[in-house]
């Protein structure tokens, strides 16, 4: 059966949002039992969004910490961490496929599900200020 994208990216944040419950586990391991758990149909997409956030985790982080105004990513609460991860992962390397503002859009969805409320403009924030940068190198 396939899955929509909108679905897809839901099931990839929250295998993003166990793994940092399971911080010691290979993620290979989390996310074979996590995705027979939940019975995710086999989409690339989720495969390759989770494991390409994890292979680039410091470049993403790096950037995070840059735009949230003095809020390390270690401060901030796990949701809107795998939230800003995966969101930055889109930005950086789906853009061909992916649109900035759809998943600027898809980031603040969401954070409305499973987020509190509060953390919605300090999300859309640091995800605008990227994509700024990002779109403002690109164009320079």
């Amino acid at each position: 059966m396939a899955i929509n994208r909108h679905d897809a990216r839901e099931a990839v944040f929250e295998l993003l949002f166990e793994t940092e419950f399971r911080t010691d586990e290979p993620k290979e391991e989390i996310f074979a039992i996590s995705t027979e758990n939940r019975e995710i149909a086999p989409d690339p997409y989720i495969r390759d969004t989770y494991f390409g956030v994890h292979a680039h985790i410091d470049e993403i982080d790096a950037l995070i910490n840059k735009h949230s105004n003095g809020w390390k990513t270690t401060r901030i609460s796990k949701v809107s961490r795998s939230i800003l991860r995966l969101c930055v992962y889109e930005m950086l390397y789906c853009r061909e496929d992916i649109p900035e503002s759809v998943s600027l859009n898809e980031a603040v969805e969401l954070c409305k599900k499973f987020d509190e409320e509060k953390a919605r403009p300090f999300v859309n924030g640091v995800l605008n200020s990227i994509k700024n940068e990002i779109v403002g190198v690109e164009n320079a």
